[in-house]
């Protein structure tokens, strides 16, 4: 397969995963849940359908997710006080004490992921795929509309 921007970064992709997978070990969580436990911890108060969204799974996945991260203490759920059908997630204080020790896991697997470059070039490989999103954030062509490629 010729090497392209899309397959190279979705690659790296695959690959950050594979190594935050094999670090989360350590902190008694799986991969996905880490991506979930950071992402709550971005945006706290995010709903599950939300993280579902961002983490590119089914409703239920993280709703059974959720159970578990709750079960170890990690996760709440709090009443959305504008829809009662609806859960707001929250960190709690345990969490909060293991999203300091997993960030500063996490930098040391990106600190290795550009490891040989410089500081400049990290700064232009981050714009450049800054970039790349931006682009990739517009609103996505349906297939009535023509594309370039």
């Amino acid at each position: 397969m010729e090497a392209n921007v899309a397959y190279v970064s979705s690659d790296i992709g695959r690959l950050y995963r594979k190594r935050f997978a094999a670090a989360a070990k350590r902190f008694g969580v799986t991969g996905p849940q880490w991506r979930a436990l950071a992402t709550i911890n971005r945006t706290p108060g995010t709903t599950q359908q939300a993280l579902a969204s961002w983490l590119e799974v089914e409703a239920i996945t993280v709703a059974r997710m959720i159970d578990r991260l709750s079960k170890l203490d990690l996760v709440e759920r709090r009443d959305d006080p504008a829809d009662r059908r609806r859960w707001r997630l929250y960190l709690t204080p345990k969490a909060d004490e293991l999203m300091i020790g997993m960030a500063s896991c996490a930098s040391a697997v990106i600190d290795e992921s550009v490891a040989g470059l410089s500081a400049a070039e990290q700064q232009q490989l981050l714009a450049l795929l800054e970039r790349v999103r931006a682009n990739l954030t517009d609103d996505v062509p349906t297939e009535a509309e023509p594309t370039d490629g």
